[in-house]
């Protein structure tokens, strides 16, 4: 009974958070001049432990009829589809609002891209994610990063990373979200339960980018039917009640903001083309101005030329016979300057052609001495080809010199002989 009683508590409270928190959003990102609406610390505090309790139901729910069709899961699963829902409000808890050309965008695929950082193991969904052509929005591509990493499996992971990393995560939500808080460990931890689930979920044809994420609290209370007392049923059924007046309230406030839209957009077209207009014409007007202001120093210009002019033609006629009479000194100069021009003219052909003339001497002298020094190498090689053949010839006759000593001492070895053999004889 005390858990069929927080139950009822979170029906009330996300259906009146949803119809009011769907107009006041929905408000803030279409009205020109709008208060930024800053919540303070204890509403944060109670949505985050109402997001989590709602998330503890919604696992629960998720798991019990997993486990009753054989923990095998579709897109059209009920069950699946709220969890989703639920997750993404977890994650859009205190999210930074990022303001744009087209508008404001509070989508936390900002925040999913850092996993791809500081996981290499994710940037497959990432780039999968941004492939997929069916996708506009960046709330469509985080809604299926979503589904991609729990058929990875990886879900629980990925989100534990982004938890473990507060600084960097501080960049896309306030510090009191759900995510920065201790709630945000504490989901973390019950959707690791989540990988004994085989989903099976296919983006293509899935419109994921104008899905309207509300809750389905009927899925929550489906057994409080069988609790005892008639009082609880009428309780729930009063809850029902107000769920259906709240929704239809939200339908008839989406349909009056759409007008709103509508006429602030028209509104914004006409602004801007006046602001277009006043920003030519003042342009205009200053242009304008600028110019009169030119013209009126210009005639001012003209009128101090015109008064000095008239001074100055009295004094230009007598500077002008004082220039007459000093050009006519200069003409005279330039005269005796030019008969001088002249003379060295003739001077300096006169020392071309003695320089003419020197350089043809002093090259019929170089032909000259190459010749001289031609036949001094010639006489000087002949001289040694004659010395040369002089030595030979000393050396014949100094060998023809030793031959005939060699002779003549052989002739008187053999006189002696002769006459020794001789006396012998006798």
């Amino acid at each position: 009974q005390q858990m069929v009683n927080t139950e009822i508590r979170l029906i009330i409270f996300f259906a009146a958070k949803d119809g009011e928190g769907l107009y006041s959003q929905q408000k803030q990102d279409q009205e020109l001049t709008v208060a930024q609406i800053m919540t303070s610390k204890g509403q944060m505090m109670e949505e985050r432990v109402n997001l989590m309790h709602m998330m503890k139901l919604s696992i629960k729910v998720l798991l019990q009829s997993a486990l009753s069709l054989g923990r095998s899961l579709d897109a059209d699963h009920a069950p699946l589809q709220q969890f989703f829902v639920v997750l993404e409000h977890c994650l859009k808890h205190g999210l930074r609002v990022k303001k744009s050309f087209i508008g404001q965008n509070k989508s936390f695929f900002g925040s999913s891209e850092l996993v791809e950082k500081l996981c290499p193991e994710a940037s497959d969904i990432a780039t999968s994610v941004r492939n997929l052509p069916e996708l506009k929005t960046a709330v469509g591509r985080g809604r299926a990063w979503l589904y991609l990493a729990l058929m990875q499996k990886k879900l629980a992971d990925y989100l534990k990373v982004l938890v473990d990393n507060k600084n960097l995560l501080s960049e896309f939500y306030e510090p009191e979200a759900l995510m920065m808080e201790e709630e945000g460990t504490v989901i973390v931890g019950l959707l690791v339960g989540l990988n004994v689930l085989d989903a099976n979920l296919c983006l293509k044809g899935e419109d994921l980018d104008s899905q309207v994420g509300v809750i389905d609290f009927s899925l929550y209370i489906k057994d409080v039917q069988d609790l005892d007392g008639g009082k609880e049923h009428e309780r729930i059924t009063d809850v029902l009640d107000q769920k259906n007046y709240v929704e239809e309230l939200n339908r008839h406030l989406s349909c009056t903001v759409g007008d709103l839209q509508t006429k602030i957009d028209g509104l914004e077209k006409t602004n801007s083309k006046l602001q277009e207009e006043l920003s030519a014409a003042t342009d205009r007007i200053c242009s304008l101005q600028e110019e009169q202001q030119q013209l009126r120093e210009q005639n001012e210009l003209i009128r101090e030329k015109s008064e000095k002019s008239v001074e100055i033609t009295k004094q230009d006629t007598k500077q002008l016979k004082q220039e007459r009479k000093a050009h006519l000194e200069l003409e005279k100069e330039l005269e005796l300057q030019i008969g001088m021009k002249t003379e060295m003219e003739i001077a300096m052909k006169l020392l071309e052609k003695d320089t003419h003339e020197k350089q043809d001497t002093l090259v019929a002298l170089r032909q000259q001495l190459e010749e001289v020094k031609a036949i001094n190498l010639q006489m000087f090689h002949k001289v040694q080809n004659a010395e040369s053949s002089l030595q030979r010839k000393n050396e014949v006759i100094t060998s023809f010199e030793e031959k005939t000593n060699q002779v003549t001492s052989s002739m008187k070895q053999m006189e002696d002989r002769y006459k020794g053999i001789s006396m012998e004889k006798g």
